[in-house]
């Protein structure tokens, strides 16, 4: 339903947003209620807002968000499996009001995306960034990834073409490589990879339950303070994309080693992980990805767990915002 108000036009939901804006903004974060007003007054005689995708060269479409000016500064970020763009909205938010252009698109297979039943490796998802990339005419954006994210912007910064890319930040990521071998004696056994399939397989809607209310946010850790929404968000982001694409997804984050691409960076690089992250081990990730690079620097947060995006927010931004700004 669309409304018209004198020369323009509002859309039922921009009415909605202006009304929460104006009704409960004293209630919400500043940089929250700041954003939602921007929503309903930056985009003028628009009708009804549409989202927004792009078509790969195999067909593909991904879905993104692009939030803030276009002359700003871009950030892009890099979602977890098998979650979505929407995991950041609070990191989105938090830029947003600090004057950044925020982006963040739905990995193939996942979200909103396409239910892709190829492709689901990190070599095309590579080179989906960089078609997003293009698309979007991005320079001098920083890339931010977590967990498998981690793992997808190390491939696509190391190849990105010049100018694309200032600096980029790896949290709670998959790299340097998951899987124990010889050549990675500390990694996890690929038996549990083996478990992730199969219980994807077998029951995928209580599996993506029973891994948020687990190890990921370390809601099961005894002092723990456990949020049902953060768990709900988890299970309903999961269950919006393809399980063929997430069951593919399994092998690319748990087997690519991304050695190579991280001794081939040579911009700045944040790796930041949490202490008792149980999904992506600390002393097998962080510490050995930080020496590979170049230009790393590696942060550590005693005690937090692999989800402290969305556990912590209030620590992990500053410290991102210091860096994008340093």
């Amino acid at each position: 339903m669309t409304v018209s108000f004198l020369s323009g036009s509002l859309t039922r939901r921009q009415m909605l947003v202006a009304g929460i804006a104006a009704g409960a903004g004293h209630l919400l974060p500043e940089y929250v209620s700041q954003a939602l007003t921007a929503e309903s007054t930056d985009q003028p005689n628009r009708g009804t807002q549409t989202m927004s995708y792009i078509t790969t060269k195999d067909g593909t479409e991904i879905f993104y968000k692009d939030w803030g000016s276009k002359n700003a500064q871009p950030i892009v970020f890099h979602h977890g499996w098998p979650l979505s763009a929407d995991d950041w909205d609070n990191q989105m938010l938090f830029f947003l009001h600090n004057g950044f252009r925020v982006i963040a698109h739905d990995r193939r297979g996942h979200g909103r995306s396409t239910q892709t039943a190829h492709g689901n490796e990190m070599d095309t998802y590579a080179a989906d960034v960089a078609e997003l990339a293009q698309a979007l005419d991005l320079k001098n954006a920083v890339h931010i990834g977590h967990s498998t994210g981690g793992g997808e912007v190390a491939h696509y910064v190391a190849r990105a073409k010049p100018g694309r890319v200032a600096k980029a930040v790896l949290i709670g990521a998959v790299p340097p490589i998951m899987v124990k071998s010889k050549k990675n004696p500390g990694g996890l056994p690929i038996e549990v990879f083996d478990g992730f399939r199969a219980a994807l397989v077998a029951n995928r809607a209580q599996f993506y339950y029973d891994v948020p209310t687990g190890p990921f946010y370390g809601f099961n850790r005894p002092d723990a303070k456990v949020s049902q929404g953060i768990i709900d968000n988890w299970w309903r982001q999961g269950m919006m994309g393809g399980a063929k694409a997430h069951y593919d997804c399994i092998k690319a984050f748990s087997e690519t080693d991304f050695t190579e691409d991280l001794t081939k960076i040579d911009l700045p690089v944040l790796v930041m992980h949490g202490s008792d992250d149980q999904i992506v081990p600390y002393a097998d990730s962080a510490p050995l990805s930080s020496k590979l690079l170049k230009n790393g620097t590696l942060k550590t947060y005693e005690g937090l767990p692999h989800g402290l995006c969305a556990t912590h927010p209030e620590i992990v931004n500053p410290d991102l915002l210091a860096f994008i700004k340093g």
